[in-house]
């Protein structure tokens, strides 16, 4: 495994450029990369996210928080300086997409060997005690995937409870707390405090096994960089990539599943589908558009449905979903 030095860059747009420029085009044959990243005040939004949704946007632009959409499914996260930020770039063999534990195990025992009691919980979650400290999410395509996740060192955590809109599908359990009192940051459980630039040393040191200065890297060329700029430009920077525009619709049908959110938007006319949109926190390996392209101008009735949606692996879109839940939830009733 190589490291790659994001050179201090604390640009949202930028960094996720960075990475999927090093998913998409650095050679995958012998090597896997380890990217850390910190990015100044920003929202990542998950790629199925409808972003207007899940911002406060009057705080986000009374506070300068950049919004940027990423590849990966799962939820909106608030990042500050005091966030770290890293990814596994590897290849997909077909054993690890859904495999978080794969790749939260080495920041896990490096969180450990740093008196931080950290485990993973849930679906994607690094958890001490009841408490939050990282969530991950995944991408893949081609035969290669990244897992990335954060690591809320010293974020403000205010912040993240004022620039976010909780979905009340996410707390609809009793015994789930505001975000505010779930979330923590890891300086507070450390045995010895010290500057985020340190705890990625640290961490370094403990994934590689030897010290920082021997860590084996790939420097990446001007080449690189003006490809990396490029993307950040055309994607990252991209108000339609970022924000995008929602459709008109008349039908909104909800559901939390064990595999996340799935939130269907249709617009209906004369008992057809004309257009539709699926959003949510789920993890899938397909592009949803592809069902939304099945969809449109089917008539919204379940044979139809069913009928238009015949030969379509939904799990491979969805993760662990049943076909039935998912048509299901097109006929959803409130």
């Amino acid at each position: 495994m190589l490291f790659i030095d994001n050179q201090g860059i604390t640009d949202a747009s930028v960094n996720l450029a960075i990475e999927e420029y090093a998913l998409k085009h650095l050679p995958l044959e012998d090597d896997s990369y380890l990217l850390f990243y910190i990015n100044a005040p920003s929202i990542i939004i998950g790629k199925h996210q409808n972003t207007i949704e899940e911002i406060n946007l009057d705080y986000v632009k009374e506070n300068n928080i950049q919004v940027v959409r990423r590849l990966s499914g799962g939820g909106a996260v608030y990042h500050d300086l005091g966030n770290l930020n890293f990814s596994f770039i590897t290849k997909d063999d077909g054993q690890s997409f859904h495999n978080f534990r794969k790749f939260t195990q080495p920041v896990v025992e490096a969180l450990q060997s740093l008196g931080v009691n950290a485990e993973m919980t849930g679906r994607n979650d690094l958890q001490v005690g009841e408490q939050k400290i990282s969530g991950n999410a995944q991408f893949s395509t081609r035969g290669r995937m990244f897992s990335h996740g954060t690591l809320m060192f010293n974020l403000n955590l205010s912040d993240v409870a004022a620039s976010l809109h909780a979905n009340p599908e996410k707390f609809k359990s009793k015994s789930t707390k505001s975000v505010r009192s779930r979330v923590a940051n890891i300086i507070d459980f450390l045995e010895q405090k010290m500057t985020i630039e340190e705890f990625r040393a640290e961490l370094l040191r403990h994934i590689f096994g030897m010290d920082v200065d021997k860590v084996p890297q790939y420097r990446l060329t001007d080449d690189d960089w003006s490809k990396i700029h490029e993307i950040s430009k055309e994607r990252y920077k991209n108000w339609d990539w970022n924000f995008g525009l929602s459709p008109e619709s008349n039908v909104k049908h909800s559901k939390k599943f064990p595999i996340g959110i799935i939130d269907l938007r249709m617009d209906i006319k004369d008992g057809h589908i004309q257009e539709i949109k699926i959003y949510g926190d789920f993890f899938g390996v397909g592009d949803v558009a592809d069902i939304e392209d099945k969809l449109r101008g089917v008539r919204h009735e379940e044979e139809a449905v069913r009928q238009a949606l015949a030969g379509i692996d939904i799990k491979h879109y969805f993760g662990n979903l049943e076909f039935d839940d998912f048509v299901g939830l097109v006929f959803l009733k409130e």
